[in-house]
Order: C-alpha cells, then sequence, then structure tokens
C-alpha cells in the first residue's frame, strides 16, 4: 500500500511539473485548437483516477469546443420511452436546468446526443425581469414541458432580434434574430404527443433549444458585433 500511494505521488508530482513548465501563449498553433491546458489539482486528479471519468448525462453543462454540441442529434428510438436511460436524462436535464436557473436545455449539452430538450419558464424567473423588459419582449411564463423528437414549423416568418444568451457559451451575450412565432410538436417522455404554439419570447427559447439539437449554437446566427462578454465592465474597474 505504501508503494502504491508512493509511486501515486510522484505522478502527480510529475504531472504538475509538467503542467508548470507549459508556457503561456495565446497563440492557437502552439495548442491546436483545444488551446493551453489547464493542469487538475492533486485532488481532482486522484479524484478522476479513484472514480473515473464522469458519464452522460452529466451534472453539468458542456461548454463551446466540445463535440457534441456540434453533432445533430439522434431520434429517440420507441423501445427507449419509457425505459429508465430516457427517464434518468429528463430528470438530470430538469435538474441541471432549474439549478442553472435557466429556461430551456437540451439532451446535447448534458453530452447525451439525442433529440429531447426541457423548457420552462417559472413565474420566479419572469417576475425577476423588469415589467419593462417584459413587455417589450412579449415575455411570459409557461410550466414545465419536456419534449422528445421534436419537430419546428414557422407560424410567422417575422424576424425579431434581441440579446440571447446560453449556458454552453458561458458569460457571453450577442444579439440574434428569431421568429415571432413558431410550432413545436413531438411526444412527452410518456409517448403521448404534444402540439405547442408560441410567439414572442417562448418562441425564441423554442428556437434556441430546437437550435442545439442540430449541432447550431447562437453564435451562428448572431449578430457578431455585438457579441458581448457580460463581465467586461467588472474588468475595468
Amino acid at each position: 500500500m505504501a508503494r502504491l500511494w508512493s509511486g501515486l505521488l510522484r505522478a502527480l508530482q510529475l504531472r504538475a511539473a509538467a503542467g508548470s513548465a507549459r508556457p503561456c501563449s495565446s497563440s492557437a498553433a502552439a495548442d491546436g485548437l483545444e488551446g493551453p491546458g489547464r493542469p487538475r489539482s492533486y485532488w481532482r486528479y486522484v479524484r478522476r483516477l479513484v472514480r473515473g471519468a464522469p458519464r452522460p448525462p452529466y451534472a453539468h453543462v458542456c461548454q463551446v469546443g466540445d463535440p457534441v454540441l456540434r453533432a445533430v442529434a439522434a431520434p429517440v428510438e420507441p423501445a427507449q420511452l419509457e425505459g429508465p436511460e430516457l427517464q434518468r436524462l429528463v430528470q438530470q436535464l430538469v435538474q441541471v436546468m432549474r439549478r442553472r436557473r435557466c429556461v430551456g436545455l437540451s439532451a446535447p449539452q448534458l453530452g447525451v446526443p439525442l433529440q429531447v430538450l426541457a423548457l420552462e419558464l417559472p413565474e420566479e424567473l419572469f417576475r425577476a425581469c423588469a415589467p419593462r423588459l417584459r413587455e417589450l419582449r412579449q415575455m411570459g411564463p409557461f410550466p414545465l414541458r419536456v419534449l422528445v423528437n421534436p419537430s419546428l414549423r414557422v407560424l410567422d416568418s417575422r424576424l425579431v432580434t434581441f440579446p440571447e444568451g446560453c449556458e454552453s457559451v458561458a458569460g457571453f451575450l450577442a444579439y440574434v434574430p428569431r421568429f415571432q412565432a413558431v410550432q413545436i410538436s413531438g411526444l412527452d417522455p410518456r409517448g403521448e404527443q404534444v402540439v405547442w404554439q408560441a410567439s414572442g419570447w417562448t418562441a425564441r427559447i423554442i428556437q434556441h433549444e430546437m437550435d442545439h439539437l442540430q449541432g447550431c449554437l447562437f453564435i451562428d446566427k448572431m449578430d457578431t458585433r455585438t457579441f458581448t462578454n457580460v463581465q467586461w465592465m467588472e474588468v475595468n474597474d
């Protein structure tokens, strides 16, 4: 046992030394698309050795750069509909969405490339927005909806542009044009048909989450001149 821990400690020391020797560079060419690495702490490294790598559906939200966010999600097979894996995925989607206080989340954002999404704008989050903005953005609360294998139809093709963010592009906002009204249809987790017509802010949320199932992020549709780090003012203080 002493030899095991001695070997583990030595491996950790070598790994930390290798990480600290890595040059700091802003050049993507030096490290490829992955960029400069950030070494794990000793305890995070030990935890990963003991527990192994986390497996989807994650308890965190995947960030831009993760290939799963650029893949087209696969449909859920009928045999999977009421199975334990799908139910676990749905439960995790709702838990993470509510913990992060966001209004929509898709299965690819938790590392699962399946056509499943969750949407909810509770009264609490609705009231947290200023009345003037609620009116301007045509916002309204709506209860939890989970859709499997959803499809989208545009009801009003007028484009409306407002700021938009994403848990998978954490810390950034940009103006994004979206259709004024849409209809989403699909199945609930029990296999029952769901049809939902929405306009304004709700339609925006639906379109945003539907994009995730096609490997599309809001940064692909944004006005690039409006791309903003939400902490830019704090940096200057």
